[in-house]
């Protein structure tokens, strides 16, 4: 091989990696230590990440197994376990309750936005637009993505920011980003 070629694979590589490596690099992402296929689903997906195992019950909590299981596309910013935990004491248990469905539905579907928008178009039209872009959720809330530095954040509307740590999770209906915070309409 070439150096000329040897070059260009290094510079394909280098570019494949920093946006997520997707087709041939990683055909299935690892995310909570667990395979992720563009074949399935959103939920059926996201039931074998063991970092998403407090979002999964909730979205079952919330009634919105079906939802997410249908064609979309969705883009959704999948917040870890951690990032439930940083929520003060008690707040997952009350939302889990029967009695604060509506509440939960309107959280979690405050981190879904209609259409399949990968990495690369959240920076593009960031960039497009001074640095931020912003997205209306499927539950009517806003959410602005933010390029700061080499990262992307998810901004809500009381001002959170959610470092998206796993990006481009493409799925049959859509792409997951994972994030490291629960994102928090108004």
């Amino acid at each position: 091989m070439t150096l000329a070629r040897k070059t260009a694979f290094a510079g394909l590589f280098a570019i494949a990696s920093a946006f997520g490596a997707t087709s041939a690099f990683a055909q299935n992402p690892m995310v909570g230590g667990a395979a992720m296929f563009a074949e399935r689903n959103i939920v059926e997906n996201a039931v074998n990440s063991k970092d998403h195992t407090t979002l999964v019950a909730a979205v079952k909590a919330a009634g919105l197994v079906d939802t997410l299981q249908t064609a979309g596309p969705f883009t959704v910013f999948a917040p870890v376990n951690a990032g439930f935990e940083m929520l003060p004491d008690g707040t997952v248990e009350t939302l889990l309750k029967p009695e604060n469905k509506d509440t939960l539905t309107k959280v979690l579907t405050a981190h879904v936005v209609s259409g399949d928008l990968s990495s690369a178009d959240l920076v593009r039209r960031a960039k497009a637009n001074g640095g931020r872009y912003n997205m209306q959720t499927v539950s009517g809330d806003a959410l602005t993505a933010v390029i700061k530095g080499k990262n992307l954040y998810i901004f809500d509307e009381s001002g959170g920011a959610s470092k998206i740590t796993i990006a481009d999770v493409n799925q049959s209906n859509g792409v997951i980003h994972v994030v490291n915070k629960v994102l928090l309409p108004k």
